[in-house]
């Protein structure tokens, strides 16, 4: 397992202040108060784990089947349904499937399907908890959207990162024209937030439930159709 890149100044800034507390605490034991200055290092580096283990980057083996859709973030489904979306290339309605990301989960984002990039758009809002039914149209949010291809069918899909109570900062540094792979790391958002991945209703069969636990580049969200002949 490794550190994804969109973490280093995170983590390479608490990495020299890691350090320096722990010098400090060593000369704390050395001189003064040997307990006192134990207690201090082994908190510090308790509390650097836990902030580069935020940014780990866990290698993911994708699903064979080329038809399966995978989730783009590590979560739980918290809603599944048909809502209005107007970004290109979509027309009409999308089938929506929203992913809530708690402070321990895996954070970065993986595209679901083999993507070219149409559009892509920030909204700023606000920043209510992930959880709050509002948040998905109210709250900080970046969307890629273009033409997928899942088992050489052709459709739109669009992927939204939106920003939470604690996650105030969206990476998305993803242009127009660019062309992601399946299961390719192309953002994270920091410290709790919600991913949602919006498909065309009509060709895709649904294979998660409301509540069910999903991890980014693994679990298969939905399934292309089969065209008919």
């Amino acid at each position: 397992m490794t550190l994804t890149r969109y973490g280093k100044r995170e983590w390479g800034i608490g990495g020299i202040i890691a350090v320096l507390l722990l010098a400090g605490f060593i000369f704390l034991a050395l001189n003064f108060c040997k307990v006192c200055g134990i207690a201090g290092a082994v908190l510090t580096v308790l509390l650097y784990f836990a902030l580069a283990m935020f940014f780990r980057n866990p290698a993911r083996k994708l699903p064979e089947d080329p038809a399966l859709l995978i989730s783009p973030a590590d979560g739980t489904v918290k809603d599944i349904g048909i809502v209005d979306f107007g970004m290109a290339p979509f027309e009409g309605k999308a089938l929506r499937i929203g992913i809530f990301l708690s402070v321990l989960n895996v954070h970065v984002n993986r595209a679901s399907a083999e993507l070219e990039v149409l559009d892509t758009e920030y909204r700023p809002g606000k920043y209510l908890d992930a959880r709050h039914p509002d948040c998905h149209r109210l709250n900080e949010a970046k969307t890629i959207s273009g033409w997928a291809t899942a088992a050489g069918t052709r459709f739109p899909m669009a992927i939204r990162q939106i920003s939470g109570a604690i996650a105030r900062r969206i990476v998305c540094p993803v242009e127009k024209g660019r062309v992601l792979q399946r299961g390719e790391i192309y953002g994270m958002i920091k410290f709790g937030s919600r991913t949602e991945l919006y498909l065309p209703p009509e060709k895709f069969d649904v294979l998660v439930k409301i509540g069910e636990p999903v991890r980014g580049g693994i679990t298969a969200l939905a399934k292309a159709k089969r065209e008919q002949a």
